[in-house]
């Protein structure tokens, strides 16, 4: 299931040259997974309040295009489970339908003690 959210490009998340800083990405494409979370039917503050939190374990990111101050940009969410405990987020940025960039994102679930856990079937479900 693709899951879409869109964010207005401000002053604070650019450079000099009026583009996005590259290292801001990184908050889009997490708003959007954060999303996604909460889109499946639940906030994810609450799964972390049952011991299920969801942390990086790797990333790879292409960057195409740069987005400028005042650009709508849409972050593009799809998730596959690579194993029981650990699932792919595949992201993209876009603006106005253009790609600007892409990223796969591997989260693990972990329990209060950062131990693995598996992710629950009812949040892949959605």
């Amino acid at each position: 299931m693709e899951h879409r959210v869109a964010y207005k490009v401000y002053y604070e998340d650019t450079d000099s040259l009026g583009v996005v800083y590259y290292a801001n990405y990184l908050k889009f494409i997490e708003r959007g997974r954060t999303e996604w979370v909460g889109a499946q039917g639940r906030p994810i503050h609450e799964w972390n309040q049952d011991g299920f939190n969801f942390v990086v374990y790797s990333l790879s990111m292409k960057f195409k295009q740069a987005a400028r101050l005042g650009d709508l940009i849409e972050v593009v969410t799809t998730v596959d489970m690579s194993s029981p405990y650990r699932a792919r987020f595949h992201q993209r940025v876009e603006c106005q339908s253009v790609v600007l960039v892409e990223a796969d994102v591997d989260i693990v679930c972990v329990d209060g003690a950062r131990q693995l856990r598996e992710f629950p079937q009812s949040l892949l479900a959605g």
